[in-house]
C-alpha cells in the first residue's frame, strides 16, 4: 500500500480551516475524583461553548447516560443550539483523545480526507487500563469510513507539532524513549514521520517540562503559530526546575529553520509557575492551547501570568478571539485543553 506522502496526503497545521474538534466527554474517576470531575466537566462545557459557533464539535460518549449528562452540562453553560454538536457512542477509558485519537490528513489535490492510526501504549506502558483506548480510532472510523493508514509504530498526537508545510517539531525525550519504539533508531522514526505526515524537515528539542508523565510532549513546550513562527514556553524564575529546560529549548529553537531555510521567529510565552500540591507538580503550561476557526482557547491556572499569556496569544492571532478557561482541575490529570482535543481539518 502506498504511503500517505506518496498519495499526496499531508497533516495540516492546526490554524488551517477545521471541519470539527473531537473530544471524549470526561468520566474517569481514577483521573479526576468525583468533585474534581465536575469541575473538569465545567471546563469542557466552556471549551465547547467557545468553539461551537465556528465549527462542529464531535463528542465521544460511552453510553446514553454519559451523553445525557454531557447535554445537561452544555445546556447549563448557556448552549441552546446543538446543531453543531454531534455525539458518537464510541467506548473510551479516558479523555486524552489527542494522544490515542487519529491524526487526520488531507489531500489538497483530490479533496480527500484520511486517518492515520498510530499505536497507543499509554505513554510507554505507564497505565495498563488506558491501553484500551488504542481501539478508539477504529470506532470513530466506523462512522467516518475514511482511508485508514497504520504505520504500526507507537506515537501520541501530543508529541508532534507541524507547520502544515513540511516541518515537524518534537522531542527526543518522547519519540526516542525506549518505552515507545525500542527497535527503531532516530533516522528510522524520522522516515515514518516523513512518509505518514508528509514532512521533510524534522526539528528535535530535548525534553519537556517537569511533572509531565508523557515523557516530554511538545504541546506543553512549543507550538507553531505560522509557517516559520513558534511560541515557546519560557520560565523567568531561575529557582524553578523548568528554568534550565525551557532556556535550552528557547536557545535551540533560535538556531532552527523551517523547510525553506528561514530562521524561526521564536516568541516567549510565560509559565504559570508551580501548579500542584505537596505530593506532585502538574504539567501546567499556556502552550497547551487549542486553535479553533474563530477562537484560540488557552488553559489558565489562577496565576498572575494568565492575563499576560492571553494578551500575547491575542496579538499573535488577531483574527481569532483569545479565550482563557480555568484548567486547575483538568491538569490534575496531567493534561489540559490541547491534550483533550483533536482537530479534524476541512478539505
Amino acid at each position: 500500500m502506498n504511503s500517505p506522502k506518496e498519495l499526496g496526503f499531508r497533516m495540516p497545521a492546526e490554524w488551517e480551516r477545521q471541519e470539527a474538534i473531537w473530544l471524549a466527554w470526561p468520566h474517569n474517576n481514577d483521573t479526576w475524583p468525583a468533585e474534581m470531575l465536575m469541575e473538569v466537566e465545567d471546563s469542557y462545557a466552556k471549551f465547547v461553548k467557545a468553539l461551537y459557533d465556528g465549527q462542529k464539535v464531535k463528542i465521544l460518549v460511552n453510553n446514553a447516560e454519559i451523553r445525557k449528562n454531557a447535554e445537561a452540562r452544555l445546556k447549563g453553560s448557556g448552549i441552546k443550539d446543538f446543531s453543531n454538536i454531534l455525539f458518537y457512542q464510541v467506548q473510551n477509558v479516558d479523555a486524552w483523545i489527542r494522544d490515542y485519537g487519529p491524526t487526520f490528513a488531507i489531500n489538497d489535490r483530490t479533496k480527500q480526507k484520511a486517518m492515520i492510526k498510530w499505536v497507543f501504549n499509554a505513554w510507554g506502558n505507564k497505565y495498563e487500563d488506558l491501553k484500551e483506548d488504542n481501539r478508539v480510532p477504529y470506532g470513530i472510523n466506523k462512522t467516518m469510513k475514511l482511508p485508514l493508514f497504520e504505520p504500526g509504530i507507537v506515537l501520541e498526537g501530543g508529541s508532534i507539532e507541524v507547520n502544515g508545510s513540511e516541518t515537524l517539531l518534537t522531542t527526543e525525550q518522547c519519540l526516542l524513549n525506549k518505552n515507545r519504539n525500542s527497535n527503531l533508531k532516530k533516522d528510522e522514526i524520522e522516515e515514518y514521520l516523513k512518509d505518514y505526515l508528509n514532512v521533510s524537515n524534522i526539528l528535535w528539542l530535548r525534553e519537556g517540562i517537569a511533572g509531565d508523565d508523557t515523557d516530554g510532549h511538545i504541546d506543553d513546550i512549543a507550538r507553531f503559530i505560522s509557517k516559520d513562527a513558534v511560541v515557546c514556553a519560557f520560565e523567568e524564575d531561575k529557582s524553578d526546575e523548568n528554568y534550565e529546560i525551557l532556556q535550552e529549548n528557547y536557545n535551540l529553537l533560535k538556531q532552527m529553520k523551517d523547510e525553506s531555510g528561514n530562521e524561526l521567529n521564536v516568541i516567549k510565552l510565560p509559565m504559570p509557575g508551580y501548579v500542584g500540591d505537596d505530593e506532585r507538580r502538574y504539567p501546567a503550561s499556556y502552550t497547551n492551547f487549542y486553535i479553533g476557526n474563530e477562537v484560540v482557547v488557552a488553559p489558565v491556572f489562577g496565576h498572575e501570568n494568565d492575563k499576560k499569556a492571553l494578551e500575547i496569544l491575542q496579538k499573535l492571532f488577531p483574527t481569532r478571539k483569545a479565550v482563557g478557561i480555568n484548567c486547575k482541575a483538568m491538569v490534575y490529570g496531567f493534561g489540559a485543553l490541547h491534550c483533550v482535543s483533536q482537530q479534524e481539518p476541512k478539505v
